[in-house]
């Protein structure tokens, strides 16, 4: 069996499953495990920027290419061609997420190539993406398995939340310059984590916010998630950007030091068993008196302004 995968999150899900050895080819951003580094890389970025662009050029750049209708990644196809792999995953959520489905499907000339998109919003999604991976490549049970212990974890988070006495609202922001509000799952994992999602709602796409919408919504907790960026990455961008806006410092969640960034391209970026992890991780933020410990150590900061 010989799998290419073009989403990191597929690449995250078929190596736990046990199935990373038989993979061929992944895309420039795919990551974690460490060991898919080594394999051949079938796609790159166009977007023709250094990579301490800020939000708001590379925003720019990529309006530009999809006013155009020009695709923002392109695709190798006679590498992946000559890799002749048998499965192809991909998805058809978001052109600006990954190589757009129609120029994977125009990439495949071999009939016998399967190729299987994903397109989850949710939780459900993702499981559900996760059994139909396991399905495609023979493991049905152990991607149950996989399902079953990541839901049990799901669980144990919301019967510890249910123990708050207090949701704080809570807004997740996945886009700097112009600011975007967290959409898809996000939501829902800060309603399991104990909070109210303000200014986005669950399975919904992320959506550009007014600045004196975010203002009104006078969120309590703030979560700084931009898709792709690093921990890094993200508390230099918004350390600049953010108390340059009117009102930043009388936010409820700026007044009481409840303003935090994360590593997002390692986990809420990515549709994947690590999903779980961004989850724990929302928790501890949220609910700090409640789940002291829990998530990925190293994957979270607060936002320190002097």
């Amino acid at each position: 069996m010989r799998i290419a995968s073009l989403l990191p999150g597929t690449t995250e899900i078929v190596c736990a499953l046990g199935l990373g050895e038989h993979l061929v080819a992944v895309t420039h951003e795919c990551d974690y495990p460490p060991e898919v580094r080594t394999l051949p890389v079938v796609t790159r970025s166009l977007l023709d920027l250094p990579e301490t662009a800020s939000s708001s050029d590379i925003d720019t750049a990529i309006r530009e290419r999809t006013r155009s209708d020009l695709s923002i990644y392109q695709l190798d196809m006679e590498l992946l061609s000559a890799l002749q792999p048998d499965i192809i995953l991909t998805q058809a959520l978001c052109d600006v997420c990954a190589v757009p489905l129609r120029q994977v499907e125009a990439a495949v000339a071999d009939a016998a190539t399967q190729v299987l998109s994903f397109e989850p919003t949710d939780l459900a999604g993702i499981f559900g993406a996760i059994k139909a991976i396991g399905r495609a490549l023979g493991v049905s049970e152990r991607a149950a398995q996989l399902v079953n212990d990541l839901t049990l974890r799901v669980e144990r988070v919301r019967t510890t939340a249910a123990q708050a006495s207090h949701r704080p609202r809570v807004l997740g922001i996945e886009w700097l310059d112009p600011v975007f509000s967290a959409g898809h799952w996000v939501p829902e994992l800060i309603a399991i984590a104990g909070g109210q999602s303000v200014l986005a709602a669950a399975g919904e796409r992320s959506r550009r916010l007014s600045w004196p919408d975010v203002i009104a919504a006078a969120p309590e907790v703030i979560i700084l998630m931009p898709c792709g960026f690093t921990l890094e990455r993200t508390l230099a961008e918004a350390t600049a950007l953010l108390p340059q806006r009117a009102g930043w410092s009388a936010l409820p969640a700026v007044r009481t030091g409840n303003v935090f960034a994360v590593d997002a391209n390692a986990y809420f970026s990515r549709p994947g068993p690590r999903i779980v992890d961004s989850l724990e991780l929302l928790a501890t933020l949220i609910h700090p008196e409640l789940f002291a410990g829990w998530g990925p150590s190293g994957a979270s900061a607060p936002l320190v302004l002097q």
